[in-house]
């Protein structure tokens, strides 16, 4: 069976998803019984349900959807992280109904106009309390804010940081470096791992095929191993260039190479183990 590390969803009527432009066709509701099905077919068992925008209520919402469905066995969700109070809150997310599916805090970094913003010391203060309550930091960035992530994760060796979409590759214009440099990098440190997701919508979504998908995949694999490398759909963002099945059977197809052993620790274990599932 396999951990969907990265999903999301989101229900419109409830809050707009700015992010998503106008005429997208994933601007509509996408809901954890749309993809219950899928997953299942798939032979997907747990998901990590993942914010996706920075509202306060969203996360508690999340933890209450992961109360309520047996497919979702955690959630990393979204606080302020320069609030004065950051440990009382993260403490008050977890005595929540759900509370308890509470895995890890992420926040839009790759939207922040500060190259530096992971370094500011409110930043890594709220950094320091995540750290402190148990819970894993999400990254999602861009290649060019790869080395501030490695900064942050030497300065704070007992958080745990998830690279989403391995830091999100150049992969439809086919160039590898610096991305490559600044991912391993960033995975030499040992409390670093990352996420095989989110790469079927940074190739063309049009004309990719796992092979445009395989250098960043082998790059990654290179760098933090089967030990400290996970799946994720990055459903239904992963809509716009493959369907869910294909999702995962692009994924299965990248690691084919690998041991059974190996294969299990990307597919299972890892996400297992980073997010406490």
């Amino acid at each position: 069976m396999t951990v969907d590390a990265h999903h999301h969803v989101w229900d419109l009527s409830v809050r707009d998803q700015d992010w998503i432009p106008h005429h997208s066709p994933i601007r509509r509701n996408f809901t954890v019984a749309d993809l219950a099905p899928e997953a299942r077919a798939a032979g997907v068992d747990r998901t990590v349900l993942v914010q996706t925008v920075t509202v306060a209520e969203e996360t508690p919402e999340f933890l209450a959807l992961a109360d309520a469905h047996d497919l979702v066995a955690g959630v990393v969700g979204w606080t302020d992280l320069t609030r004065p109070d950051i440990a009382d809150e993260l403490a008050r997310l977890r005595a929540l109904p759900g509370g308890a599916h509470l895995k890890g805090i992420r926040h839009q970094v790759q939207g922040e106009p500060d190259p530096g913003w992971l370094l500011r010391p409110d930043v890594l203060r709220g950094l320091t309390s995540v750290a402190e309550a148990g819970l894993a930091y999400d990254l999602v960035v861009l290649p060019r804010q790869l080395p501030a992530c490695a900064k942050a994760a030497a300065y704070l060796p007992q958080l745990t940081f998830v690279l989403d979409h391995l830091g999100k590759p150049p992969i439809a214009s086919g160039a590898v470096d610096p991305w490559a440099t600044d991912l391993r990098n960033l995975a030499a440190l040992p409390n670093t791992v990352a996420k095989l997701s989110g790469l079927v919508t940074e190739a063309d979504p049009a004309t990719w095929t796992p092979d445009d998908l395989r250098p960043y995949a082998e790059t990654a694999l290179e760098a933090f191993g089967p030990d400290r490398l996970m799946f994720g759909s990055d459903w239904p963002v992963c809509t716009l260039a493959a369907t869910y099945g294909e999702t995962v059977e692009t994924a299965q197809r990248l690691i084919a190479g690998l041991s059974e052993s190996e294969r299990t620790r990307i597919l299972k274990d890892t996400a297992t183990r980073v997010y406490r599932l």
